[in-house]
């Protein structure tokens, strides 16, 4: 039987990236978290973390971590069930979620929920396009995705859609495509992309110009906060999603440089399929909030 103490001590170091942090979140010794690490290790008969910078679980380690946050989940709510709580006892849920998402939608849909619930979240942030492999190593409980299939063991709701649009400001626009979007003067402008796991752009441009221009010239900027601030303070163009721009649009801050074209990003919420009343309840109230908030259908 495993010894639920080692398996504490091993999701921690990995979560909290070093054996110093995770010692003093379970408030033991650095050399006592290194010793319950070994000694899990030995007993599974293989290593079950590799000691970089951060440390990082191999997959036999991934698979420890997430059967102990599974069965950490259910004892939260048994605990609830029975009214073992303290009234002053947060439960914390680790969710996967992109940038756009965070910037935008998330805050309305999860507020009265937060506000009713003692919930604790511990946000993980990646692309639309990676925040799976969270759910999948059992970094997270739940997940934002653009996956339409569930994974084995997970459920999957639809949430909606945020549609993506070619975005400038007007001075950027009269400079750089005086004669509209063309080829030329696109692989000369200089392009903000999110990171280099951003493939969105790949999407638009085949779209607005057939192709996507070669030189493309482009900033990355990994903050949606500062992406929409940089493009209206006329540094580049980019993708923005309406929830982003329409307000800054109808103002005439901005300007749509392809308005015959849209890229949309269709958004699902995956979860462990556990017995977990926490769960079930977030779950449903995330799903019937994005659903009045994103756009909806094809």
């Amino acid at each position: 039987m495993l010894d639920y103490k080692l398996l504490e001590a091993l999701a921690a170091v990995v979560q909290e990236g070093g054996f110093e942090k995770a010692a003093a979140r379970l408030h033991i010794t650095q050399s006592a978290v290194s010793q319950r690490v070994k000694l899990l290790e030995d007993q599974a008969g293989q290593v079950l973390m590799v000691r970089t910078s951060p440390p990082r679980a191999t997959p036999a380690g991934r698979q420890m971590i997430k059967h102990y946050l599974q069965v950490n989940r259910l004892e939260e709510d048994l605990k609830e069930s029975l009214d073992l709580t303290g009234q002053d006892v947060f439960t914390t849920l680790a969710l996967g979620i992109n940038g756009d998402s965070l910037s935008t939608w998330f805050l309305p849909a999860v507020r009265d929920f937060l506000i009713r619930e003692r919930l604790l979240l511990d946000l993980r942030g990646d692309d639309q396009d990676e925040t799976h492999k969270m759910l999948r190593d059992g970094e997270v409980i739940g997940c934002i995705s653009v996956q339409d299939r569930p994974m084995q063991g997970c459920l999957m709701e639809y949430l909606g859609r945020m549609d993506y649009r070619l975005i400038a400001s007007p001075e950027y626009a009269a400079k750089w495509f005086p004669e509209g979007m063309n080829l030329e003067s696109a692989s000369k402008a200089p392009f903000f992309i999110f990171n280099r796991k951003d493939h969105l752009h790949y999407k638009m441009f085949p779209l607005a110009l057939g192709e996507v221009p070669t030189p493309l010239p482009a900033h990355y900027l990994p903050s949606s906060e500062q992406f929409v601030s940089f493009i209206e303070a006329g540094l580049g163009y980019g993708m923005l999603p309406d929830q982003q721009s329409k307000e800054l649009l109808e103002a005439g801050l901005l300007v749509d440089l392809a308005p015959s074209h849209i890229v949309p990003v269709h958004l699902y919420w995956h979860c462990w399929n556990l017995s977990s009343a926490l769960l079930e309840r977030f779950t449903r109230h995330l799903v019937r909030k994005a659903t009045r908030i994103l756009q909806q259908g094809e």
